[in-house]
């Protein structure tokens, strides 16, 4: 019976039509079928496979759940349904990390900890972007030398040594002043009273 699914003249109307007449295996056509579309594109929006899994396969439950309803509205695009069950379920994982939080330096939370981590969660990633992107908002109230290091060094994504090459200083110079662009932010941040979000 699958066999004559795997034919591309049969599209997905028809398949899903066959599931929703009794035929479960037309459900494993229509998965395998989109498969590759569906799991790219969760794993390029949490960049993790088994949160990926775990949400591929959800995004399943919630199809037959509303096919077997009598729910399912055969007027759309079953790829495009499919993408958009996908989707929010993507945005319903991401609300379920910890709530977005204001950041502010704090003896609990500082800013400059999470920019200087190189090892980060899917969350720290998101936030330090937020960050960076405030950042660029107030950089520019820096000293010339240490702005210059600061996007060297954050938005370059240049190690050290090549910040000092670049700048034909020592590293230790360049260490000394990106200390003096944090220190200096930092008062920015509190003279400001901003919340990076």
């Amino acid at each position: 019976m699958i066999d004559m699914f795997i034919s591309k003249k049969i599209d997905d109307k028809e398949v899903l039509s066959s599931y929703i007449n009794g035929n479960e295996s037309a459900l494993n056509v229509l998965i395998d079928r989109h498969r590759s579309r569906i799991f790219g594109f969760i794993i390029s929006k949490v960049k993790n496979v088994e949160v990926a899994e775990d949400i591929f396969q959800d995004a399943f439950i919630k199809v037959i759940n509303t096919i077997k309803k009598g729910k399912y509205n055969e007027q759309g695009k079953f790829i495009v349904w499919v993408m958009t069950i996908t989707h929010n379920l993507i945005m319903d994982y991401f609300r379920k990390q910890k709530k977005r939080r204001f950041i502010k330096p704090t003896n609990d939370f500082n800013v400059f900890d999470v920019l200087g981590n190189g090892e980060l969660n899917i969350e720290q990633k998101i936030v330090k972007e937020q960050i960076l992107s405030q950042i660029k908002l107030l950089k520019d109230e820096l000293p010339i030398e240490q702005r210059k290091i600061l996007e060297m060094r954050y938005y370059s994504k240049m190690s050290f040594k090549e910040i000092s090459e670049n700048c034909n200083i020592s590293i230790n110079t360049a260490l000394g002043r990106m200390r003096y662009a944090i220190i200096n932010l930092r008062k920015i941040i509190q003279k400001k009273g901003v919340s990076i979000n």
